[in-house]
């Protein structure tokens, strides 16, 4: 398993079914757990310990309120961490602070609120660094995005055409 994909409750599988399809999409190796920081934090540890032996490269790690799930899981390895903040009753700013705020030595990478997509990117990146393959399906993906981006405007562009040009 290259990366292991947690969530603290099921209820935050919207942000991280997103994540999995792209991980998926690379043919990246990964597992996804309900695991929660307050409510099984022995399971979580062991969980983690377990990871690493068996060599998961990158935790990406979503959690809404408290957000304490990416925090702890990096307290207990030296592998990188990215936690996703999700929204919730404030708008995820709760949980965005819970999970920047990490004291020095125990970091964790940040994606946007509810960033299940860019997490799962950013772990390839970093996987990526080894990964001369994955690194050209990244470049191949990041095309794609330039051509759907190339393919709008240009829609766009023949709208205003028929809506404006007076001939």
């Amino acid at each position: 398993m290259k990366i292991a994909v947690l969530m603290g409750s099921d209820s935050d599988w919207f942000c991280v079914k997103e994540c999995c399809e792209i991980l998926k999409k690379f043919d990246i190796n990964f597992a996804a757990h309900v695991l929660s920081a307050h409510r099984s934090p022995i399971d979580l540890v062991n969980y983690v310990h377990r990871c690493e032996e068996m060599g998961c490269g990158v935790f990406i790690c979503a959690a809404g309120k408290a957000a304490h799930l990416a925090g702890v899981v990096a307290a207990h390895t030296t592998q990188p961490v990215i936690g996703i903040p999700l929204s919730g009753s404030l708008g995820g700013f709760d949980s965005l602070l819970s999970t920047v705020q990490m004291p020095q030595g125990v970091p964790v990478a940040t994606v946007a609120v509810d960033g299940g997509a860019n997490a799962a990117i950013l772990a390839i990146q970093m996987l990526s660094l080894t990964n001369n393959d994955l690194r050209a399906k990244l470049k191949d993906y990041r095309n794609s995005l330039l051509q759907a981006v190339r393919a709008k405007d240009q829609q766009l562009n023949e709208q205003m055409k028929i809506l404006f040009d007076p001939t």
